[in-house]
Formats: C-alpha cells, structure tokens, sequence
C-alpha cells in the first residue's frame, strides 16, 4: 500500500508545473546561488549546463562551484571529462543530462538547469537536436570529432563551396566564416547521406514545433533570468576577475599549461577553438605563459597586466553575448513553444532576498499550486520585422552579409555609403539608375551592385 502510494505521489509530481526548473543569466548574476536556495527548499537537484564546466580541472577559471557548496546539495555534470578529450559534445550532454531528469522526475526531485551554455540549454528544453541515428552516434565518437576537426582547417569559403554543392538551402543560412557550423553540416551529409537541411525541415514539421526548432521537451518549464544593469555587472566582473587572481587564477592556469598545452604549443598543434582550452583565460594570456625564458621580469609583468585586462574585456563581451541569447531565444519570440521567462534584477546584490530570492520562491509556490503568479514574466517583444538567414554579398565593399536586418543595417552604415560615393565617382552610369526619381538613392546603386549569393530562404538556426 506504501508503494502504491508512493507510485501515485511520484506520477502526480511529474504532472505538476513546473516539470523543471531553469536558471539563465550572463556570468557573474549569482545564478548558482539561486539554483542551490531553490533546491535546498524544493528537494531538487542542480545540472550543470556549462560545456567548461564538465571538463576536469581549471576550477577557478571555469568558476565551479567549491567544495563545501557541492556538500550543500547534490550537482551533476561538473569536473567529469577529462581535459584532452576534445570530442565532448552537445549531444553527450544532452543523452546524459536527459536520463538525468528521468531519474529524478521518478524520485520526486526537482530538476534544476543552471548555466551559461546555450546549446547545452535549449538542447534540454526543445528537440533541437537532430535525430539521424548512425549521425548521433557518430557526434560522440572520436573518429567523427577528427572528421570535424579536419574539415574545420580548411578556408571558409572552401567549405562553404562544398556545402553548397550538397546542401544549398543550408549554405544559404551560414556565413563562410562560421566553419564549425558548415563542417557540422558537411558531417551530417556526409553520415547520412542526407542533407542537413532535410533534417531540419523534417523537425520543424513535428507537432508543436516552430522555425526555430523542435517542440518542448518537458511541459510547463520555469524559466528564471537573472540579469543586472550592465554598468554595475560590469564592475562585478571585473572585480570577480580580481578575486580569481588572488585564489590563484595565474598559478592554475600556468600548471594546467605545462601538463597539458606545453608540448601542443611547443608542436605548434594548439588550438583555443575545442574542448577546454576555449575557456576564458588560455588565449588572453597565452603570450605570458609561452614566454621565452629570457623574457626579463618587467616584460613578464607586462604581459600579465596585458592578459589580466583580456580576461576581464573577454568576460564582459561573453555576459553580452549570453544576454542577447537570451532575449534572441526567449523574448523576441512568441510562439505557442517559447515557454514564459520571469525576469529577477540583480543589480543591487545588497537586496538579492527582496529581488531576487523571494519572488523566485513566490513564482515556483504558485507555480506548483498551479496558480497564476503574482509576479508575471516578461511580456514578449513584438517580432517586428522577422530576420530571415539570407546570405548576400556586398561587392562594393567586399563583404558577405547574413541576415536580413544586418544588410539593412549595412546598407545605412557609413562604410557602405562611402563605397556608393566612390563607385558614382568612378562610373557616371550608376547615376542613371535613379532617372525620374526626385531625390538620388544611394540603396538603388546598392541593389544594383549587391547580390543575392542564394536564394533566399526563411531558415532560422
């Protein structure tokens, strides 16, 4: 009869919202410490959503939760890779973290997904992933990450031509810069047969599925972001950075490179673009840990003042880039699978309790009452005009463009113009394209001399 019970508890308890919980938010929001009251009050548990977080090692750069807080709960996914494997990818994460929250939807425990990936995230909360069978098992295996590896060598635009040669309607979506993305999609082809295009097309006709993706994975998430005035983040990050250098940010990472990344420099086979060595840190002081023995004491100061300033300019760039995911992702667009976010300011940590604890806390009770919070999301931006992927190439100014808002952006910038300027200088004709208009239009010379590489084609990634 226990059992019995027991049983009815755990199935209501997987039908009850939220089904879990997540926290997002730029680095150094205090997103860890919410997640930890929110567990130690809701018999949850944390999962770790950040791709530098599950490598072992370089504890303080990655800025892992310490010892005595990982005694306070119970986290997965931290400090479990090891740091050469650089094949770990978003689909290891995803299998793994998913039997996860099965695990703990069956023990009545709440999930909690607390990080600063986005890949890592929305692969948690929508079907974003492809299901290609053989691909996926390929995704993890180290023959399929040397593959990439290789491909990714090659020039942009060497790659972009293949791709196009396989899959248009996918080329037509990337820029030839974004190697990684191209390779995937070459991998993907080359795997299946299939081009990656296909894939997509074939996702977002599921039910519940939207252009951006997949449907939901889980009905009913909580969605919290922690976000802060950026003046004020700004001085925290820095002053973060400063507290890293005196818990031995510069010793760890100096042991690190001569265990790990000493000989890859040394065979000139180092790259900051896989695995951990993407964290923060390596590339900005990069010059003052490969610096040559003779290098006097005033020079390596200055090369340690050069990467400290790095570190803290590349921090407060990546808490941008997090941010913007997240209106990108969550804000500016609606649709029946955008789950609602609630917004908790952090900008004066001195009233964290008032600001942000509690109306968390508040939000989830009524969440789980099923009743409406008294606290509401974030009310979603109007679309506006909708920023289809469609690749152009500028040739005034010799330049590729993605996206239809950055080529009306660059059709207004001052570079454009100054082109447009010179070619009226240099060809009379481009004069005749305004005939009869009352006013001359320098975008009419820019239609003329920008083209369209693909067709265009309504595919947001």
């Amino acid at each position: 009869m226990a059992a019995s019970t027991l049983g009815v508890r755990c199935a209501l308890r997987r039908a009850m919202v939220p089904s879990l919980v997540v926290i997002l938010g730029a680095t150094g929001t205090g997103k860890s410490k919410l997640a930890m009251e929110v567990v130690k009050r809701l018999q949850g548990e944390i999962i770790s959503a950040d791709s530098m977080q599950v490598y072992k090692g370089l504890d303080i750069i990655t800025n892992k939760v310490t010892a005595e807080e990982l005694a306070q709960c119970r986290h997965h996914m931290i400090g479990f890779v090891d740091p050469l494997v650089s094949g770990y990818t978003v689909v290891d994460f995803r299998n793994k973290a998913l039997t996860l929250i099965e695990d703990m939807h069956s023990r009545n425990k709440l999930p909690v997904i607390v990080g600063g990936t986005n890949y890592y995230i929305e692969s948690l909360l929508w079907k974003v992933l492809l299901d290609t069978g053989e691909s996926e098992e390929a995704d993890g295996g180290e023959e399929a990450s040397k593959r990439k590896l290789e491909l990714e060598k090659l020039e942009g635009s060497e790659l972009h031509k293949r791709l196009a040669e396989v899959d248009p309607k996918m080329a037509a979506t990337l820029h030839p810069n974004n190697k990684r993305r191209i390779a995937r999609s070459l991998q993907i082809h080359e795997d299946t047969g299939i081009p990656h295009s296909h894939w997509l097309e074939e996702q977002r006709g599921q039910e519940g599925s939207s252009e951006l993706g997949g449907p939901l994975r889980y009905p009913d998430p909580c969605i919290f972001w922690l976000h802060a005035d950026m003046e004020a983040l700004d001085k925290r990050l820095d002053a973060r950075v400063d507290e890293m250098l005196s818990a031995g940010l510069i010793e760890e990472l100096r042991d690190f490179h001569v265990r790990f990344n000493q000989q890859k420099v040394q065979d000139d086979s180092q790259s900051y673009q896989h695995g951990i060595f993407q964290s923060i840190g390596f590339k900005e002081f990069h010059d003052y840990l490969t610096a040559p023995e003779s290098s006097t004491q005033q020079e390596r100061d200055s090369l340690r003042d050069t990467g400290i300033e790095a570190v803290k300019i590349a921090t407060k760039r990546y808490a941008r880039k997090q941010n913007k995911w997240v209106r990108n992702r969550f804000l500016k667009r609606p649709g029946d699978n955008v789950p609602p976010v609630y917004g908790l300011d952090v900008t004066d940590v001195s009233r964290w309790e008032e600001t942000v604890l509690n109306p968390a806390l508040q939000i989830l009770d009524s969440l789980c009452k099923g009743e409406e919070p008294t606290v509401p999301p974030i009310r979603v931006q109007e679309a506006g005009q909708k920023n289809k992927r469609n690749l152009r190439v500028c040739d005034l100014c010799d330049k590729v463009i993605l996206g239809d808002l950055e080529w009306t952006a660059h059709l207004k910038s001052k570079k454009h113009h100054y082109h447009v300027r010179k070619k009226r200088k240099t060809d009379p004709a481009c004069d005749q394209i305004t005939a009869g208009d009352e006013t001359f239009s320098e975008d009419a010379v820019a239609s003329q001399d920008a083209r369209t590489t693909h067709e265009e084609i309504p595919v947001t990634l």
